[in-house]
């Protein structure tokens, strides 16, 4: 709250007024204005990589906003930034679930073969960062935002700004849709059939991973299968050792890996 007590009534009302303006984001143009304008005044930044998914299991997708020509998510190596963003995410776990930032004076590209892309050569120009979190307790993935920036370091009150305007951030990000290579390309019975051929999965199995996926509790799926919730549950164990997962939330996130690989 530091940022906050430096502020005049009306820099405080503008504040408001900038962070109010999440809930009318609805595409990834008006996520992009919004950050790189009226926002640029509490974070300062030249790139926004965020991420979600498994972060324990390495199954994650990634979003870039960014006003640096060419630096589009689409384009975005993902074997370039992934080891990055998950090193990023263990830090942010490491330090208590609070935002951190690092500095550096060569960037922040892990790959030296990543030349050709855009995002990977704009982030070697980067020189610092600053990093934070939204730990999903209910849902069946965390996210992690990281904002970049060309200038030598984030002050004291811009990485706190980081904590201050994070669920706002947050909560604009999740009514803007998937981009085309976020999303599945196939329909359920192939993925049924996919789920059989390469992991062993029974049909029903197969079904009752499909429902999971689509938010339903064990009491929902039973009544959609005219199964009970036990035999819902006893499924689902087989399907964890069969994908070799811990839990609900991994068992998901491998199902969207799927989706995204076919």
């Amino acid at each position: 709250m530091g940022l906050l007590k430096t502020f005049s009534p009306d820099e405080i009302h503008r504040y408001h007024r900038v962070l109010c303006h999440s809930v009318d984001v609805r595409s990834h143009y008006e996520m992009l204005v919004w950050l790189q304008g009226d926002m640029q005044q509490y974070l300062p930044h030249d790139i926004m990589l965020t991420a979600w998914g498994d972060f324990q299991g390495g199954q994650i997708q990634h979003n870039v906003l960014s006003k640096i020509a060419g630096v589009r998510s689409q384009h975005a190596n993902a074997q370039a930034i992934t080891p990055l963003l998950l090193n990023f995410f263990a830090r942010w776990v490491e330090s208590g679930h609070r935002p951190f930032s690092l500095n550096t004076v060569g960037g922040f590209c892990v790959d030296d073969d990543c030349d050709h892309s855009e995002l990977c050569a704009a982030l070697k120009t980067m020189r610092t960062v600053v990093v934070h979190g939204i730990k999903d307790e209910r849902g069946s993935h965390d996210c992690l935002y990281a904002a970049f920036s060309a200038k030598e370091a984030f002050t004291e009150s811009e990485r706190s700004a980081m904590a201050l305007v994070l669920p706002y951030v947050d909560t604009a990000l999740r009514q803007v849709a998937h981009l085309p290579h976020q999303t599945s390309t196939i329909d359920e019975k192939t993925e049924e059939l996919i789920l059989q051929r390469d992991f062993g999965l029974s049909e029903r199995e197969a079904e009752v991973l499909h429902w999971v996926a689509a938010g339903k509790t064990n009491s929902e799926i039973g009544s959609i299968l005219d199964i009970s919730s036990f035999t819902v549950k006893n499924h689902m164990q087989r399907v964890f050792k069969k994908l070799d997962v811990l839990n609900r939330a991994q068992a998901v996130s491998r199902l969207k890996a799927l989706r995204l690989d076919a």
